[in-house]
């Protein structure tokens, strides 16, 4: 999801809601307590230089459990970092406290964001000597070669 995404969104929501993958929801007394662009420059495991950008937010919970984040206080930080860190039009991870700081991918289902896992993966497969992903063949399909050898012949 988008940054321009998440506005539009959030313009036409009451309350505020994240839930993870596994449908724990994030506590309701929840912070925003940070939004920012995260520039990440790399280079792969094939030597290809690379260049990432992300709008990051950062989830936290507190024990102030009154405190409800509404969609237009968010909408308002959001655009306070669009106007004095000059955050564009990126894809969003979130960052949520689980046993260590989780990155999260963002999508909403009409009702609530949903916080998706990320996985790690090889950029540069062929530069690294991963091997394609084998074709599954169905064994039923192969054609049986003929030999002199039947069951039962006592030849194997």
């Amino acid at each position: 999801m988008k940054l321009s995404d998440i506005k539009l969104i959030l313009s036409k929501l009451e309350n505020v809601e994240f839930q993870l993958e596994d449908g724990t929801f994030v506590p309701e007394h929840f912070h925003v307590t940070e939004v920012g662009m995260i520039t990440k420059n790399f280079i792969d495991c094939g030597g290809v230089i690379r260049t990432e950008k992300v709008v990051n937010f950062q989830l936290w919970n507190a024990n102030d459990f009154e405190h409800r984040l509404k969609p237009q206080k968010l909408l308002g930080i959001i655009k306070l970092s669009e106007e004095k860190l000059n955050i564009q039009d990126f894809e969003i991870e979130v960052e949520y406290q689980s046993e260590t700081i989780g990155k999260y991918d963002l999508e909403f289902n009409g009702k609530t964001f949903l916080l998706k896992n990320k996985t790690t993966a090889c950029l540069a497969q062929d530069a690294c000597g991963i091997p394609p992903e084998k074709q599954k063949t169905n064994l039923v399909g192969l054609p049986v070669a003929q030999s002199g050898c039947t069951p039962n012949s006592g030849c194997c």
